[in-house]
């Protein structure tokens, strides 16, 4: 069940909260090991691009998670902004 009271964390968040900042990791170091453009860590951290199916597959190889977290939490956050979308009257 999602909750109603607060939006839940961000994917980027997590990321950069309980993986890259508690094993020294920067975010130029997790790009090169998902031999992705660091852009898009960057991206994901700063909230500016979603978890995709792609992204989750990477991040569960190089963080050991596996990639229906990934997909967990940004399914979580994005139901969340669309039941808060939703509940704003229409212009």
């Amino acid at each position: 069940m999602l909750p109603s009271n607060r939006r839940p964390t961000p994917p980027g968040e997590i990321l950069l909260e309980e993986f890259l900042q508690p094993k020294g990791m920067t975010q130029g170091d997790l790009a090169a090991k998902m031999k992705v453009p660091i852009q898009r860590v960057n991206a994901i951290v700063n909230e500016r691009r979603a978890i995709t199916a792609e992204t989750a597959l990477l991040l569960a190889a190089v963080l050991g998670t596996s990639p229906e977290f990934w997909m967990n939490l940004q399914t979580s956050l994005d139901l969340w902004d669309a039941k808060a979308r939703a509940r704003r009257p229409l212009r």
